[in-house]
């Protein structure tokens, strides 16, 4: 489905939209409810890859595709390199099985899981006995993928020993291996970080509990550079989100005040207000924290006319696309002086956006998403839209709540 985004009138916006929970936590959430059948989860994402997910964790057949769920790939590694008595060929979409699996796979391996690959090495389809695993230390490279750490410690406290998980170098993605380990604490499950190790105890069983999922806070991204865009007054509330986030993403309520954007906590909801104009200087930003909301930000830099330098990006590139050359290509058609490098992204002042330009979204929900808002400065085309459901079922409703004409090409 090809669309074409308008902005219907200028008015201030006033609009409540509610956000399905974080597929981060979800799926975190999933693979430990699989383990630890005490848990009851509200709220989990209605996104694609938490579908996928759901339906890999509760199917009896050997083949299981994820289609393009990068996490359910990585988690579900783990997960199913821990289930004494099943084999299963865990496969996903072209793009999926050419995004790298080795580095996990490895340190699997290292423990002594049972995984071979059926084509290429180092890429899924990737066949897995599960096994009994007594070793209880890995190493691993602190500047590889959080999702890789994150996956073995979701089945740590599983292994008859438990886990002992030493970074090696400088580590990247803090926020999502922390999220990983208040999810773990917040169910019962003893872990400790400290310096550059992370031990987690093994643990039978947990008392019977409820854990309600937050918001996507990156869902929440498109919203702020919406209210970026918007005229000063304008007010977007959303649920359900709380201050005291897991997500790394949340530093939204930060880097969006260079944009006039103020967040207003409230019970389980924020409100982003316009309070006034966006500051013109360059905007300097090191996202490894954070990288899955450098498009947003980088489109929503080249709407205000300003430049920015974006630094800590070197995971985009094994994502659904390659998020840098993605970002340069579309944002060069649009008009925009930009260039990027493995790790970076430079973005330029631009006084001048090319309308009715055509995104090529890459199978790529972020690039559908991050360049919507663009069409309150001037009407843009998005190729493929229904890629949002990835991660937003209800992403293009909600834009036409806000205030954007949609239609179909």
């Amino acid at each position: 489905m090809n669309i074409l985004l308008r902005k219907l009138k200028e008015q201030k916006i006033a609009q409540k939209i509610t956000i399905s929970g974080s597929k981060s936590e979800s799926n975190r959430l999933l693979i430990l409810q699989n383990l630890f059948p005490e848990i009851t989860i509200k709220n989990v994402s209605d996104s694609d890859d938490s579908v996928h997910m759901q339906h890999a964790l509760s199917t009896n057949k050997e083949l299981v595709d994820i289609g393009h769920a990068g996490t359910a790939m990585r988690f579900l590694t783990s997960y199913f390199a821990v289930k004494e008595g099943r084999e299963v060929v865990l496969t996903g979409s072209e793009r999926m099985q050419n995004r790298p699996i080795e580095i996990l796979v490895n340190a699997l391996k290292d423990l002594g899981a049972d995984i071979s690959y059926e084509n290429k090495v180092g890429y899924p389809p990737i066949r897995i006995k599960g096994a009994k695993i007594t070793k209880d230390k890995v190493q691993i490279n602190g500047n590889v993928s959080s999702q890789y750490i994150s996956s073995m410690l979701l089945i740590a406290s599983k292994l008859e020993n438990g886990l002992a998980i030493e970074l090696l170098g400088k580590i990247t993605s803090v926020p999502y291996i922390k999220m990983t380990l208040s999810l773990l604490h917040q169910v019962g499950i003893e872990s400790s970080f400290k310096d550059n190790f992370i031990k987690v105890k093994p643990q039978k069983s947990i008392e019977k509990q409820t854990v309600v999922v937050e918001s996507d806070w990156s869902s929440a991204s498109y919203f702020y550079s919406i209210a970026a865009l918007s005229e000063i007054g304008s007010e977007i509330t959303l649920s359900a989100y709380k201050k005291e986030s897991l997500q790394g993403d949340s530093c939204l309520a930060e880097i969006y005040q260079h944009f006039g954007v103020a967040t207003i906590y409230g019970e389980n909801f924020i409100t982003l207000k316009k309070e006034k104009n966006t500051q013109k200087e360059t905007l300097e930003l090191d996202l490894k924290n954070a990288p899955d909301i450098a498009q947003t930000i980088a489109v929503t830099c080249f709407a205000e006319g300003i430049a920015c330098n974006l630094s800590g990006l070197h995971t985009l590139k094994i994502k659904e696309t390659d998020r840098l050359v993605a970002l340069h290509d579309e944002l060069t058609n649009l008009g925009a002086t930009i260039s990027v490098t493995d790790i970076s992204l430079h973005l330029e002042i631009s006084s001048k956006i090319n309308e009715n330009i055509a995104i090529k979204t890459y199978n790529d929900h972020r690039m559908a998403m991050a360049f919507a808002p663009l069409a309150f400065k001037v009407p843009i085309k998005i190729l493929n839209a229904e890629v949002v459901t990835k991660s937003y079922q209800k992403f293009w409703e909600d834009m036409q709540q806000i205030g954007f004409k949609i239609d179909k090409l």
